[in-house]
This record gives structure tokens, sequence and C-alpha cells, in this order.
């Protein structure tokens, strides 16, 4: 359970701040999709620009946690007992 919030907690707080970095640079207005304008409002945008972060955020932090683990770990989990015959 407690890798649920080593992985979303950091991954929250960075998303908030590539959040802030990313549209103080760049108007949502302003976005294309597929060579089109994005007809969305800005809070949709601001919203869409969040959770997307915050996924990417989250895909590297789960990463981590991934190749933070020990080789006695990794053997661990895979090692199929069997019964002698």
């Amino acid at each position: 359970m407690s890798n649920i919030f080593y992985i979303f907690w950091p991954s929250f707080l960075v998303a908030g701040i590539a959040e802030i970095v990313f549209f103080t640079i760049i108007d949502p207005q302003e976005l294309y999709l597929f060579g089109q304008p994005v007809s969305f409002s800005r809070l949709a945008t601001y919203s869409i620009g969040f959770f997307g972060f915050w996924a990417i955020c989250a895909a590297s932090s789960m990463a981590t946690c991934f190749f933070q683990r020990s080789g006695r770990d990794i053997n661990a989990e895979t090692t199929v007992r069997t019964s002698p015959r």
C-alpha cells in the first residue's frame, strides 16, 4: 500500500509544478490538436494538461519503484518451488 503513495504523491506534486511552468509559457487557447485549434475551455485544457502530466510523472515514479528492487526481491518473486518426485 505504501508503494502507491511513493508513486502518486511525488508525481502529483511534480505534475502541479510542470503544469504551472508549461502554462506560464503557453496559452491554452493557442494549442493545436491534429492541425486544428483546440476548442476546449481554459479550465478543461488545464485539467487535461494536469492529468496528462500526472500520468507521465506517475509512470516515471512507477519505473523508479520497479528498478529500485534488489536482486533478492526479484528472485523471490520468480522462484517456483516444485515438490520432489
